[in-house]
């Protein structure tokens, strides 16, 4: 995502939690340096889902929804991420509409995968 960077992105260390699974979340996050591990709880253990890197974005559904985060992310090494609010997504959408088709690009890539690995794990169970 494509959101102008800036030295203004929060720093945090490794392994530090910048949003944690269960909290409402209200904005979401573009990684301006770094990397995360996104970090689902299922019972006593945790599965990681996904690392992210420099320029990709997580959080995004508290955006649209402002429902608790379905997952932890946390700092892979030092990592720099900058917070977007609703309001400064929506002025930047509507400053580049484009930006909202890369974002549901991401989302609906997102949700491919998923539903990839669900196909595949079913499959599994029926064997």
């Amino acid at each position: 995502m494509s959101m102008a960077r800036s030295a203004l992105g929060k720093w945090y260390e490794d392994g530090e939690a910048i949003v944690n699974q269960g909290d409402v979340g209200d904005c979401m996050f573009v990684i301006e340096q770094g990397e995360v591990e996104v970090v689902q709880r299922s019972g006593e253990n945790g599965v990681r889902l996904a690392v992210l890197g420099e320029g990709e974005f997580f959080g995004e559904m508290a955006v649209f929804d402002r429902d608790v985060r379905s997952a932890t992310v946390r700092a892979l090494g030092k990592v720099q991420v900058m917070t977007v609010d609703r309001v400064t997504f929506l002025r930047r959408i509507s400053e580049d509409p484009s930006l909202a088709f890369r974002i549901i690009k991401k989302m609906s890539g997102r949700i491919r995968d998923l539903n990839n690995e669900l196909t595949g794990l079913k499959s599994k169970t029926r064997e």
